[in-house]
């Protein structure tokens, strides 16, 4: 049996017993610090709730409006005089969601992946830039307003240009390393 996956299957049932324990063994009141961090925890739900509706709302909106079709449609001609694969269009609304959205790009990225196979040009393409882009929009709106960050443009601005960062690596990686 495989030693890493027996350790991997084991960790989080060890730690939430290791946890407690070493509490209960500090003296730390256990229970009462559970209920605690829950209520906080349920405070900064409710906290974050309007930011992450408004957010989903957008979102929403932005797609079924077909401004994602029309954006993408747009850059085609950008990547076609870059030099990319004809099939390159197909990863633009990906690229564009994942920084809006990880349930979202998710959903894009299983579509590539379904409509063109997952050992193809598209398909690891999709997947690099899932593990290699972050939800921009999704962490300002939610983690900063969580606790009353106003003033975000610089955090705006370097998130988004780590996006493209992460777009053109795994443009960059996925054709050196697959083709």
């Amino acid at each position: 049996m495989n030693v890493i996956a027996e350790i991997s299957r084991w960790a989080i049932p060890l730690l939430l017993l290791l946890i407690p324990v070493t509490a209960y063994l500090r003296k730390v009141p256990v229970y009462e610090s559970f209920v605690e961090g829950a209520e906080e925890g349920f405070k900064t739900g409710v906290r974050i709730l309007p930011f992450l509706i408004g957010m989903l709302v957008s979102i929403r909106v932005f797609v079924d409006s077909g401004a994602l079709n029309i954006l993408s449609h747009w850059l085609q001609p950008l990547f076609a005089l870059l030099g990319l694969e004809a099939d390159f269009a197909a990863i633009i609304p990906l690229a564009i969601m994942r920084p809006l959205s990880g349930s979202g790009a998710l959903g894009v990225a299983t579509q590539l992946i379904n409509e063109y196979g997952p050992d193809s040009y598209i398909g690891r393409l999709a997947s690099t830039l899932q593990g290699s882009t972050d939800t921009t929009f999704f962490v300002l709106t939610v983690y900063f307003g969580s606790v009353g960050i106003k003033k975000y443009r610089y955090a705006l601005k370097l998130g988004l240009l780590a996006d493209i960062i992460g777009l053109i690596i795994s443009v960059w990686i996925v054709t050196k390393v697959f083709y």
